[in-house]
C-alpha cells in the first residue's frame, strides 16, 4: 500500500495571540512542524504543542526560518551563512528541549516561509541550513522541496530527507510554488484540494498554474494551519487519501 505523512504548521501563534486550531489539527495530521520562536510561536506555545503532540502519537519537526517575527518570516532576509547557521541551531535545540521534557523527540527539520522558498535556489543559505542540521543531529530528517538546492545538498552531506508537496498551494511549471503574492497561489475548496492530494499520492498529475500536468511524488503532503478552514481541509484530504487506499503514516516514526 502506498502511504503518505500529513503535516501542518503549529504553534504559531505568540504570547495571547493564537493562530489555527493546533489541538484539532493533531487529530488529523502525523507530523507536526513547531515554530521555534523566530517566525512564530514562543517557549510555552512550544512546550504545550510539543505535550500534545506526544499525545497523539504525531512526529515532531522543528520548523526553523528567519528571524522575522513582523513579517511572519515570509519575507527573504540577506542573512549571511554563518549567522543563518547559528540561528538555525539555536531554534532546533530549542525545540529539542520542550520535546524531551514531554517524553518526545525531534525528528526533522523544516524551514518556513522565506527561507523554505529562498532555499530553493540559494546556495550559500541553503549550505548553511544543511551545516546547521548535520552539526546538530546527522539522524535528523530536511524536508523540503524535490529539486531544490537544500535537497541536493542533504543528500551529498549525507543527510536524510523527505520530499514535501503542499495541498493548497498552487505550482509553476518548474515544480516550484506560486508566490502568494499572486492570485490563485493558494487553494481553498477542500473538494479540488483532496482530490489533487489524492493524485499526488498515488502518482498522477496535477494541473500546473498553466493548465499543464506536474506529477509529484511527495513522502508528506503539507496543509497549512493558517489557511482559512484549515481543520476541514485537513480532514477532507485524509478522508479522501484513505477512501483512495493511501495509508496515512508519519515519513519518520513520532518519538
Amino acid at each position: 500500500m502506498r502511504t503518505v505523512d500529513i503535516n501542518s504548521d503549529l504553534g504559531e501563534g505568540h504570547g495571547s495571540w493564537r493562530m489555527g486550531d493546533d489541538l484539532a489539527l493533531l487529530g488529523v495530521v502525523t507530523s507536526a512542524n513547531v515554530a521555534c520562536g523566530f517566525h512564530a510561536g514562543d517557549p510555552s506555545i512550544m512546550r504545550d504543542v510539543s505535550a500534545r503532540a506526544v499525545a497523539n502519537g504525531v512526529a515532531i519537526g522543528a520548523h526553523v526560518s528567519y528571524r522575522d517575527l513582523t513579517g511572519f518570516g515570509r519575507r527573504f532576509m540577506d542573512v549571511d551563512a554563518a549567522t543563518l547557521q547559528d540561528e538555525v541551531t539555536y531554534q532546533i535545540s530549542a525545540l529539542v528541549g520542550f520535546a524531551r521534557l514531554a517524553g518526545g523527540t525531534v525528528s526533522y527539520v523544516k524551514p518556513h516561509g522565506g527561507l523554505y522558498n529562498a532555499i530553493v535556489t540559494h546556495e550559500d543559505q541553503a549550505g548553511a541550513v544543511v551545516a546547521a542540521v548535520a552539526a546538530f543531529d546527522v539522524s535528523l530528517v530536511l524536508m523540503g522541496l524535490p529539486g531544490s538546492v537544500v535537497m541536493r545538498l542533504a543528500e551529498e552531506a549525507g543527510l536524510r530527507t523527505a520530499h514535501e508537496a503542499f495541498a493548497d498551494r498552487a505550482y509553476t511549471p518548474e515544480g516550484h510554488l506560486v508566490p502568494r503574492r499572486n492570485p490563485g497561489s493558494v487553494l481553498h475548496d477542500p473538494e479540488e484540494i483532496s482530490r489533487r492530494c489524492v493524485a499526488m499520492a498515488t502518482g498522477a498529475p496535477i494541473a500546473d498554474v498553466n493548465g499543464d500536468p506536474l506529477v509529484l511524488r511527495p513522502d508528506s503532503i503539507c496543509v497549512h494551519g493558517d489557511t482559512p478552514g484549515a481543520v476541514h481541509i485537513a480532514r477532507s484530504v485524509r478522508s479522501a487519501l484513505e477512501g483512495a487506499g493511501v495509508g496515512i503514516a508519519p515519513f519518520v516514526p513520532a518519538g
